[in-house]
């Protein structure tokens, strides 16, 4: 099926693009994550964990974050949108 996979920060330097398109045999948006994984080199072991998604990771399936879901077994349609956000790190305000 097709899908857009988003992905922003780090995500977005190691797969070299903000948006692609691409074609997975695949039911759940763990599959997804799993074929990312093996795909690209610099997000191995950086998305997923032990088989749920990594504490600091954010995933959205159509806007709507995973976790809220049914986590990497969240199924999948065609055309869906999956968006893959690294941890952010905090910095300090301003004066402070």
């Amino acid at each position: 099926m097709s899908l857009e996979l988003r992905f922003f920060a780090t995500f977005r330097e190691a797969v070299g693009t903000k948006t692609i398109n691409r074609e997975y045999d695949a039911a759940t948006v763990g599959d997804v994550l799993v074929a990312l994984e093996s795909e690209f080199e610099g997000l191995a072991g950086e998305v997923l964990d032990d088989g749920a998604v990594q504490p600091q990771v954010n995933v959205l399936l159509n806007g709507r974050d995973v976790t809220h879901e049914q986590g990497i077994d969240t199924p999948i349609e065609p055309d869906d949108t999956v968006s893959v956000f690294p941890p952010v790190a905090g910095g300090t305000r301003a004066g402070a």
